[in-house]
């Protein structure tokens, strides 16, 4: 049987890290496809259990060099530890080539480090210990066959060190052994200052993920008790006191609280809530106790949901990365390959092994492709983190990538432009006892999902007939049989069919001032005409401008009449309209738009999958619910447009930083590698070039939290 995972991977320092560990599970027996992000340390692999397991796949990544963690944020934290120390030992012991060159700088000279025995003492410390890693790493991806960053660090820095011992021997007195120490240093300052950034850009989850309490008081047997949430089971009574989180999805059985639901929607103005109502965990209550009883815990919740969503789309990789990953596949060995041959050119020209050495140094040294590997995936975490702050879930990169293009937005109406609460405004007889024909057509719609038959369905209220042969016809109405008769609901075209007349004219005047008309017919006869208003959202109007502004054509496809979707483009500005569109006929209209360039659509998750699947991009509507998790590319969680121009804004910034990211990682390697080669820069230049380039690629992603949208 086919199983997905998730395993947390330790120890992999650039992007060719990455592609080392996907190669070493690929090659297992039973793997049916893998990924692996070095941006969050994770493999996602698909595998047949019959045919391999997961301590398999697990020793497989050890094998490879790399470890296999139980929890990522823990293991940063000892691993940053770890770099600061071997960082502070790398510095204590190259300080004094450090004083050296600044004395050199002024023109003086400390005599005792012309020593080449006592710069090797202080220098095999460095190369050795803090060095290390290096060389684990180098030697790792030579047998993976992926060399990384760290084989070019390990050549550059032998390459001075083993020169320089080789010059103790001779007697002679010219050594490298601050080049090799210094640019040892530098690289673990780069990685420092990375990995204190880096940690940075997984902020987003890890605030989604504290926002879950640890505890949770339950009621059990009667007793008021606190117990670890982890232990909450289906069913429990959950007491939440004011000020207090969520710990658990659930219905409230006691209390009216007012709660915060900001991490599901983005909005921060608390939400009233009733007896029955749907809660969520890791919401918190505002100043009134209430009791709820939980239906979703651990990692069913709604917020676990959101947590796995993000975590999916930072570790899936975006088109535009694969150029990059094709360039880092072949980069370390054309960069070794160059500084071969700077050597020997420059020992043919000069004459000098020293200027040789120092370009071919310069050449490894600079060439890391560190800023490279890391110009998308960090990008994309910081902007999919930002996203769901603000109730902009976005499920992969492909579509933060897409929606950068979006050049026309089809919408929904019911739900979406309109606030989805649909009303009776009338009922109008059509020649039948109209008491009677509101009991039989309201019991008939009782059995109805749709939002309008909920609402005509409320309509009587005493105790419903018999209903059978119950019967939905997709973009028309229902059918049924109550009491024995015959009760047809729905589109007054669809009615006027089955009636084998036409409809009074007078009824299509109801749909005056953007209202539904719903008839109904009883026994093959007209019954009743209802009017139903659903008033558009207050911030659709003011939505739509803000897409116009950024370009986008809008369009409203409706399976309403031409009547009410005229006046619903009128009152929200839309573009244009399509109406009397059935489901099947929404993919349609999407194709047509389909030919001037990129089309997103915006429904609610439910009636409109299918169009969802076959837009470019697909935004669906919904108020942090199972089925709205579910459906399209970019989930709106907080419900309404509004964020619909949030969620391109943040594509087309975060398609910004990955385009500068990698405009100056290939600009930095295409101008630092001839510099190198025609011996224009120093080793320990390159050295210090090389690992801020890094850290300038992260800094620039994260400047996208700051981005205005």
């Amino acid at each position: 049987m086919r199983v997905d995972k998730i395993i947390k991977v330790g120890g992999m320092s650039c992007v060719r890290c990455s592609a080392a560990v996907e190669n070493a599970l690929k090659a297992v027996d039973g793997v049916v496809s893998c990924s692996v992000s070095y941006a969050n340390g994770r493999a996602e692999v698909s595998f047949d259990d019959e045919k391999v397991s997961l301590k398999a796949l697990e020793k497989a990544i050890k094998k490879a060099g790399y470890e296999v963690l139980e929890d990522i944020k823990t293991a940063r934290k000892r691993e940053f530890k770890k770099t600061f120390i071997t960082f502070c030992i790398s510095l204590f012991f190259s300080l004094p080539f450090f004083i050296m060159m600044a004395y050199m700088l002024f023109g003086r000279h400390i005599s005792f480090m012309h020593n080449g025995l006592l710069q090797m003492l202080f220098a095999i410390p460095v190369q050795f210990f803090a060095g290390f890693r290096f060389y684990r790493g180098a030697v790792h991806s030579l047998k993976n066959k992926s060399p990384s960053m760290d084989l070019l660090v390990a050549l550059g820095t032998t390459a001075s060190f083993a020169y320089s011992v080789y010059s103790v021997i001779i007697g002679g007195d010219t050594f490298y052994f601050e080049s090799s120490a210094m640019i040892i240093t530098l690289v673990l300052l780069g990685k420092l200052l990375e990995a204190r950034a880096k940690a940075k850009t997984g902020e987003a989850i890890e605030r989604l993920m504290d926002l879950a309490p640890k505890t949770a008081r339950v009621l059990r047997g009667g007793e008021e008790m606190l117990i670890p949430a982890s232990q909450i089971e289906i069913g429990d009574i959950i007491i939440v006191r004011p000020g207090e989180a969520l710990a658990a999805d659930g219905i409230i059985t006691e209390g009216e609280p007012h709660i915060d639901e900001s991490m599901l929607t983005g909005e921060s103005m608390p939400v009233g809530k009733l007896c029955g109502d749907k809660v969520f965990g890791g919401t918190v209550n505002g100043k009134s106790a209430f009791c709820f009883r939980a239906e979703s815990v651990g990692g069913d919740t709604v917020l676990s949901s959101i947590i796995r969503m993000v975590e999916n789309a930072q570790s899936s990789k975006a088109h535009i990365q694969t150029t990059a990953d094709k360039v880092s596949a072949i980069f370390v060995p054309t960069v070794t390959l160059i500084s071969v041959i700077t050597f020997v050119l420059t020992y043919f020209v000069t004459k000098s092994a020293s200027e040789a050495l120092d370009s071919a140094v310069a050449v490894l040294v600079i060439a890391c492709p560190c800023s490279l590997g890391r110009a998308t995936p960090t990008a994309l975490m910081v902007g999919l983190g930002r996203g769901a702050s603000m109730g902009i879930l976005i499920k992969n990169a492909d579509a933060l990538e897409h929606a950068c293009k979006i050049k026309a937005i089809v919408l929904d109406k019911t739900g979406t432009v309109t606030e989805g609460k649909p009303s009776v405004t009338a009922v109008v007889p059509l020649g039948q006892d109209n008491g009677e024909a509101i009991k039989l057509v309201a019991a008939a719609e009782s059995r109805s999902e749709h939002p309008i038959g909920e609402v005509i369905a409320e309509i009587y209220k005493g105790e419903m007939p018999c209903v059978s042969d119950f019967e939905a016809v997709v973009g028309n109405g229902i059918k049924a049989t109550v009491d024995g008769k015959s009760v047809a609901v729905g589109k007054p075209e669809w009615i006027s069919t089955i009636v084998g007349k036409p409809i009074e004219n007078g009824v299509y005047n109801m749909q005056k001032g953007g209202n539904t008309v719903t008839v109904a017919a009883i026994e093959n006869e007209y019954a009743l005409a209802i009017s139903i208003s659903d008033p558009i959202r207050s911030d659709s109007r003011s939505a739509v401008e803000r897409l116009k502004s950024l370009g986008i054509k809008t369009m409203l496809v409706t399976g309403d009449n031409a009547e009410t979707a005229k006046t619903i483009c009128e009152l929200a500005g839309i573009d244009g309209y399509s109406a009397n569109v059935l489901p099947d006929g929404k993919v349609a209209e999407l194709q047509k738009l389909k030919q001037h360039g990129l089309v997103a659509m915006v429904g609610d998750g439910i009636n409109d999958a299918p169009a969802l699947t076959a837009a470019d991009v697909g935004f669906a509507v919904g108020g942090g619910t199972d089925i709205a998790l579910e459906s399209g590319d970019i989930v709106l969680a907080g419900g309404g447009i509004s964020a619909v121009a949030d969620a391109v804004m943040l594509s087309r910034a975060t398609m910004r930083k990955i385009k500068q990211n990698l405009f100056w990682a290939f600009f930095y390697n295409t101008v630092g590698i001839p510099l190198a080669a025609f011996g224009l820069l120093n080793p320990i230049i390159a050295g210090a070039a090389m690992a801020f380039s890094s850290v300038s690629v992260v800094t620039n992603s994260l400047l996208l939290k700051r981005v205005k949208l």
